[in-house]
C-alpha cells in the first residue's frame, strides 16, 4: 500500500521503517531539510538498534521529504507521528498534530484514512477529523483512525515488528478494514476499539507502568530503613502472575519522552476537563519527582559539600540503548552539582553529544567511565549500560542509581536503592 507518515522522531520514523520493511510503500515527511538530507543518506537521526539497517534494507520503500503536499496528495494511509510535547502546565502540547492535520486536508486529492499515531488526549481524534473536513481542498472522503504505538525506547523496532498487541480505534468500517490490511503482514494480534477507547488505553497502558515503577522505588526506600533486601522483595513478589516481574527494577526513577509527559497529561486532562483527581496518577508523579535526586541528597549528608571536589555522573541518557535525553536524571543531577561547586566528568556511550547542548563547556566528557572516575572523588552511576555495569570501581565511592554495578564488592563504599 501507498502510505505516508508526518515526523521522523522516535514513533514516525520507527513507524515508517518498520511499515516498509513489512512490504510497504513509505514516504516520511519533515520540516527538518538536515534531518531529511541525513535520511536520504541513510543515516538515522535517532540511536536505535536495528534502525539504521532496516532503513538501508528498505530504501527503495521509504521516501523522505518536505514536501508534505506531494506526500499526502495520493496517499491511501497517511499516519501522523509528530511529537505532542508537555507544556508548561503539565498539558500535552497539541500544534504539531493541528499543523499537519491541515496540511493534509489542503493536500489530499483521493479518499483515504488518516491515523494519529502519536500520543494525544481524549477527543484529539475528534478534532483531528473535524479540522480535516472544514479544510479540506478537494471533495474526498477522509477517514479518521487512533493507532497508538507501545514502543519502547532502545527496543522500538522489535517492540513494533513483534508487538503485543495492535490497537485500532475507529468509527466505521472502512478505517478498520483499510488499517487491517495494513497490519495483515505483520500477522499480530488486532484489537479493535472505539477512537476514544484507542486514546484511553495507550494513557491507561503508560500510567500503570509508571505507577509500578514509583511503587516499587517506594518500597526500596522503606527497604533500606527497616534492613529489607529490595532485590529479595523483588524476587518474592515476581512468582505472583497477578504481579509478574516487569516494571519491578528499583532505582532513581523513570524518565524518557512518554511516562514523565503521559502521567502528567493524563492527571491535569481529568482534573481540569472533568473534575476528577486521579490520586494514584498524581502519586507516581510526585514519588518520581523526588526519587530523581534522592542520590545526589544521599552523598551530601554523608560527604559533605561537593565544592571543588571532581564528580563523576556515569550514564547520561534516561535509560541504555537510546540517545534520549528527555526527562534524563542525569539533567537534574549534573545542574545541582554544578550549583554546588563540584567539577565534573560525564561518561555516556551515544548521549554525549545531545548532552552538549546543554553542557558543553562547564563539564568534562570522556571515552570510557574508567577514565572518567579515575580522578574523582565521588561516583553516580545514573544508567545502566553494559560499559557501566562491568567497570572495574575498585576503591571508589559509588552511589549507584539503577543496582546494576556487577563488582560492588570492590567498592571503598558502595550505596544502591532498597539495599
Amino acid at each position: 500500500m501507498k502510505l505516508a507518515v508526518a515526523g521522523t522522531g522516535y514513533v514516525g520514523l520507527v513507524t515508517a521503517v518498520c511499515l516498509a520493511e513489512r512490504g510497504h510503500d513509505v514516504t516520511c515527511v519533515d520540516i527538518d531539510e538536515k534531518k531529511i538530507s541525513l535520511m536520504k543518506n541513510g543515516k538515522s537521526p535517532i540511536y536505535e538498534p536495528e534502525l539504521e539497517d532496516l532503513m538501508h534494507k528498505n530504501s527503495s520503500r521509504l521516501h523522505f521529504t518536505v514536501d508534505y503536499s506531494a506526500a499526502y496528495k495520493n496517499a491511501e494511509v497517511i499516519f501522523i507521528g509528530v511529537g505532542t510535547p508537555e507544556q508548561e502546565d503539565g498539558t500535552a502540547n497539541l500544534t504539531y498534530v493541528r499543523t499537519v492535520a491541515k496540511q493534509i486536508a489542503e493536500s489530499i486529492e483521493n479518499d483515504c484514512v488518516v491515523v494519529v499515531k502519536s500520543t494525544v488526549p481524549l477527543g484529539t481524534n475528534d478534532e483531528v477529523e473535524k479540522s480535516i473536513r472544514e479544510n479540506l481542498s478537494h471533495k474526498v472522503i477522509v477517514h479518521v483512525a487512533s493507532n497508538p504505538e507501545f514502543l519502547s525506547q532502545g527496543r522500538a523496532v522489535e517492540d513494533t515488528l513483534h508487538a503485543k498487541r495492535i490497537v485500532i480505534g475507529v468509527e466505521d468500517k472502512k478505517a478498520e478494514e483499510t488499517l487491517i490490511k495494513v497490519y495483515e503482514p505483520f500477522e499480530l494480534p488486532i484489537v479493535i476499539t472505539s477512537r476514544r477507547s484507542a486514546e484511553m488505553i495507550k494513557y491507561a497502558c503508560n500510567d500503570f507502568l509508571a505507577l509500578k515503577i514509583s511503587y516499587i522505588n517506594e518500597i526500596a526506600n522503606l527497604c533500606e530503613k527497616v534492613g529489607a533486601n529490595i532485590d529479595d522483595v523483588v524476587r518474592g513478589m515476581s512468582y505472583d502472575p497477578r504481579i509478574g516481574n516487569k516494571f519491578l527494577h528499583p532505582g532513581i526513577g523513570f524518565g524518557g519522552s512518554c511516562f514523565p509527559k503521559d502521567t502528567k497529561a493524563l492527571y491535569f486532562m481529568a482534573k481540569n476537563n472533568y473534575g476528577i483527581e486521579m490520586r494514584t496518577v498524581k502519586a507516581a508523579i510526585d514519588v518520581n519527582s523526588t526519587q530523581r535526586t534522592r542520590l545526589f541528597y544521599d552523598a551530601r549528608q554523608k560527604y559533605g559539600s561537593f565544592d571543588g571536589k571532581t564528580i563523576a555522573v556515569l550514564g547520561l541518557t534516561f535509560k541504555p540503548n537510546t540517545d534520549d535525553l528527555r526527562e534524563a536524571p542525569s539533567i537534574d543531577m549534573v545542574s545541582l552539582l554544578l550549583k554546588d561547586g563540584a567539577k565534573i566528568n560525564v561518561y555516556d556511550p551515544v548521549g554525549e553529544e545531545n548532552f552538549k547542548k546543554i553542557h558543553k563547556e562547564d563539564v568534562q566528557y570522556f571515552s570510557t567511565p574508567e577514565e572518567a572516575f579515575k580522578k574523582a572523588s565521588i561516583v553516580f552511576v545514573l544508567t545502566d549500560w553494559e560499559q557501566i555495569k562491568t567497570a572495574d570501581f575498585s576503591g571508589k565511592i559509588v552511589f549507584d542509581g539503577r543496582n546494576c554495578v556487577n563488582n560492588f564488592a570492590v567498592c571503598e563504599y558502595y550505596k544502591s536503592i532498597g539495599r
